[in-house]
């Protein structure tokens, strides 16, 4: 089963200050913020949500397309797609465009800020659900807020199945919006303050949601995650990382685990655990497309951690 990934294509320049930004930041002063952080070390990756998650999928031997906008500086991309096979079939190319690029401060604690400046992505609704052919499955991760809103219609008029991960692009959008997303889509998948933030701006209560679709997933970090479904919340224990590198990227990856269990029929007892496993597996390395497991390595480490085969 193929899934259709839509969502962005980025540069993710990283830096870590080596200092806690509340040393930094004078809570009284925060009407004249004026700050520099001084980041000795710095890496510049290949993200992107529809990226991210698509790199993850086929690390487990999913089958995942990118939808997504460029811009005439994707070249070093485009050849790492080619390396890790990953089809560009609907990625389109704007010349007139910087591809998105978002700017990532790390301090000590794992806080982070991010400057993110979106340029093709803001022209994502020029692809189509319905160029794509054979798609079972779909998701809408965080785009251009245009594209979100059309690739949900569209996925939803073909009768596409689909996730709804609004994730940073949350904000974009007001309450009947957010309720049509809702309504269209199979399954929704946020963290734990999008899930505050989603109640919040769509005036739903998580266990509203929930009635609306198939699966309400909620990741929480350290504490694991939660999916309601079927009338049930089910706790999904985390999966633990051997050592704890680096955040970003943490949540694409366990959405590459959900399509996976989506994919496969899994039960949810096991789609959570694919999910929390793979992203352990990528907080152990910095970057986002930079950690490295076989599907027989991945079976290996989910017997180890959870006690049955996948």
């Amino acid at each position: 089963m193929t899934a259709l990934i839509c969502g962005s294509m980025a540069y993710d320049t990283v830096m870590v200050f080596e200092g806690k930004f509340r040393d930094q930041i004078l809570a009284d002063r925060l009407h004249v913020l004026n700050v520099a952080f001084l980041v000795p070390s710095m890496r510049r990756n290949f993200g992107g949500c529809a990226g991210n998650i698509a790199y993850n999928l086929k690390l487990l031997g999913g089958d995942g397309l990118i939808m997504a906008t460029v811009g005439h500086d994707f070249t070093p991309y485009a050849a790492w797609l080619d390396q890790t096979g990953l089809p560009q079939t609907h990625v389109r190319l704007l010349a007139d465009q910087f591809t998105a690029q978002a700017y990532i401060t790390t301090d000590l604690e794992n806080n982070q800020i991010t400057a993110f400046h979106p340029g093709a992505m803001n022209y994502s609704h020029l692809n189509k659900v319905t160029d794509s052919t054979g798609i079972k499955l779909g998701i809408v991760a965080p785009d251009g807020r245009q594209g979100m809103l059309e690739h949900a219609e569209q996925f939803a008029a073909a009768g596409i199945p689909f996730v709804f991960d609004p994730g940073q692009g949350l904000p974009m959008f007001g309450e009947v919006e957010l309720r049509t997303f809702i309504e269209r889509a199979s399954w929704v998948a946020v963290n734990d303050y999008e899930a505050s933030m989603l109640a919040e701006r769509s005036g739903w209560s998580l266990e509203k949601i929930a009635t609306q679709v198939r699966g309400l997933i909620v990741t929480r970090g350290a504490e694991g995650s939660w999916i309601f479904a079927d009338g049930q919340r089910r706790e999904i224990p985390v999966a633990k990382a051997a050592r704890i590198a680096d955040p970003t990227g943490c949540g694409d990856a366990y959405r590459a685990g959900l399509l996976f269990g989506l994919e496969r029929g899994c039960d949810w007892h096991t789609t959570g655990r694919v999910a929390a496993l793979l992203a352990a597996i990528k907080i152990e390395q910095h970057g986002t497309q930079q950690h490295r497991c076989s599907a027989d390595e991945f079976r290996d480490r989910f017997q180890s951690e959870f006690g049955y085969s996948l």
